[in-house]
């Protein structure tokens, strides 16, 4: 099967997917996450994905309470940028919600020492929540 180049038959470039993650973001901001949601699959369909349209498919199937499909994004998200604490935030949040309570706190409680105050506290409150 060949790969369409989406971008080059809409005669699209990298202005008009801004403005499909800016349409995205609009209804996140509205809490409507299953448009953002489809506005975002359309964006990883035209375009390779960034590590940030991955994070925010999964942070959308996440708050969807989809967390198998969450946890698969997140996980492509952080082969490509390893280090993001919320990604890693929502993965375990992701993993809890798919009842694997010892992975979840392996993964918050390395978060619960990280320089950054509010993902330490997330991560202290899901550790008081799950232990």
């Amino acid at each position: 099967m060949s790969k369409v180049n989406w971008l080059e038959i809409l005669d699209w470039g990298n202005e008009e997917i801004s403005d499909l993650r800016y349409v995205a973001y609009s209804y996140i901001k509205q809490g409507i996450y299953d448009v953002a949601l489809t506005f975002f699959d359309a964006i990883t369909v035209l375009s390779p994905p960034t590590p940030y349209d991955l994070q925010t498919i999964g942070a959308l199937h996440l708050q969807l309470g989809n967390g198998l499909k969450a946890l698969d994004f997140l996980d492509r998200s952080l082969k490509m940028e390893p280090t993001h604490l919320l990604t890693q935030l929502n993965r375990a949040k992701a993993l809890f919600m798919l009842g694997y309570k010892k992975q979840g706190l392996t993964q918050v409680l390395e978060l619960e020492k990280c320089p950054e105050k509010e993902i330490a506290a997330q991560a202290s409150a899901l550790v008081l929540a799950y232990r």
